[in-house]
């Protein structure tokens, strides 16, 4: 199976030291499914390589075949996939918006019928947990259905390195354990929603919306 894992922030350095901070624990992340999951395929997704247009334009409000290069190969790539780990810093008790900006360019049938994880870090005591209840929320709406179990990553500086290893005092297994109850609930899901799929296509039989919003009208 294919997963894509999204880094949904832009900012290019973090206080208190240069490195990434949501690179860090995306690396981590990534490290953790290779080394626990290795038959899957996991690629990331980092927001800060798809410099959007200023106004914003969705992927399907192209015409054919006029939509920037990037967010078709990333269109292709999410299609394609059976699962997604989301991860994002908090602001203002919310997901990053950089992260809504990018999967917002996106139709929900694209991510829909697959699972996805939720990970949120961040530089003080919280780890991010209240972003993660609204990304939910957003998650259930494009379709991706988000696993029980979360991922919160506090004082994440002082726990990954900038290559996403642990920092002296910090056990990799420990953390890896804790990272297992969510990918290993997404890993679950994705394996089943893969094989129903292949059975039943879910778009064909659920009759996706795509002419006018009235469609989801109760009678």
């Amino acid at each position: 199976m294919k997963f894509l894992v999204f880094l949904g922030t832009v900012r290019d350095s973090t206080p208190p030291k240069p490195a990434r901070l949501g690179l860090r624990v995306a690396k981590a992340c990534i490290e953790c499914m290779d080394s626990r999951y290795g038959g899957h395929g996991v690629e990331l997704v980092d927001a800060l390589d798809y410099p959007l247009e200023p106004v914003f334009k969705p992927h399907f409000s192209y015409p054919k075949s006029k939509a920037p290069p990037a967010l078709n190969e990333l269109a292709e790539k999410i299609e394609s996939s059976d699962g997604f780990i989301m991860i994002s810093p908090e602001y203002n008790h919310s997901m990053s918006p950089a992260l809504a900006n990018l999967l917002n360019h996106f139709g929900s049938s694209l991510f829909s019928y697959k699972p996805s994880a939720i990970v949120t870090y961040s530089a003080g005591q919280w780890g991010g947990m209240r972003a993660a209840v609204g990304m939910r929320t957003f998650l259930s709406e494009l379709g991706c259905l988000p696993v029980s179990a979360m991922i919160h990553v506090p004082k994440a500086q002082e726990i990954f390195a900038a290559d996403g290893s642990p920092l002296a005092g910090e056990e990799q297994a420990s953390w890896f354990d804790y990272f297992g109850r969510a990918f290993n609930q997404l890993v679950w899901w994705a394996q089943a929603a893969s094989e129903h799929r292949a059975e039943v296509d879910p778009h064909r039989m659920v009759r996706n919306f795509k002419t006018d919003p009235s469609e989801r009208n109760a009678p």
